[in-house]
């Protein structure tokens, strides 16, 4: 089971809640460490995750969860609600980045994602949440790429392959439907001058 199966399972799971994405972090330093390195900083594992009750109406929110060495079980930490998150900041829209912030209401935290497709898709998955969870007070989200926002996400490029993949479908049924009824009407054709030419040498016979 993966890290983020784990955490589903372990944290959110038992509160009713459904996990929609976490992004492994580490806070930005001037010291550049291993990202797995152990002792000091190392001692633990973060995750960043994002969640959304199951009983209506649905809240969403943004909660800290931290694994310790040598343990295999997850602890929560700081858990906000979405409606307290301020801005997102992607801090360079032109390249891919792991380094991201989050200010909430009480809180500002520096972060670096493991890796910047993982920092990416979590951005996409919480850009949607909001959009969907958010009524009044969105958050900002600033230095994003635009394939995080829009119709370019994960998430509207699943929707979209799905969409056209059925269009595509119903399209080649309606043509090949138009094929089969001309291929009738013309049988029919054919069947009616057989029978009248049929008909017609008969009458001549006689």
């Amino acid at each position: 089971m993966s890290a983020k199966s784990a955490i589903s399972k372990e944290i959110f799971a038992p509160h009713d809640e459904r996990m929609l994405g976490a992004v492994q972090v580490k806070r930005r330093t001037k010291k550049k460490i291993p990202f797995l390195a152990t002792g000091g900083q190392g001692e633990y594992l973060t995750y960043i995750c994002l969640s959304v009750t199951n009983k209506k109406p649905a809240q969403a929110s943004i909660t800290k969860v931290k694994q310790f060495e040598g343990s295999t079980s997850f602890v929560r930490r700081t858990q906000w609600m979405l409606e307290q998150l301020r801005q997102v900041n992607g801090i360079d829209p032109n390249r891919d980045s792991p380094e991201f912030d989050l200010l909430f209401e009480n809180a500002f935290d520096q972060w670096v994602a493991s890796t910047a497709s993982e920092k990416c898709t979590f951005f996409q998955v919480l850009h949607h949440t909001c959009q969907r969870y958010l009524t009044d007070k969105k958050p900002e989200f600033i230095n994003c790429q635009s394939k995080i926002m829009g119709g370019n996400s994960i998430l509207h490029s699943a929707a979209d392959s799905v969409t056209s993949a059925v269009q595509k479908a119903s399209q080649a049924l309606n043509e090949r439907g138009e094929r089969l009824g001309r291929a009738e009407e013309k049988s029919e054709e054919l069947k009616n001058s057989a029978q009248q030419f049929a008909e017609t040498a008969h009458k001549v016979t006689l």
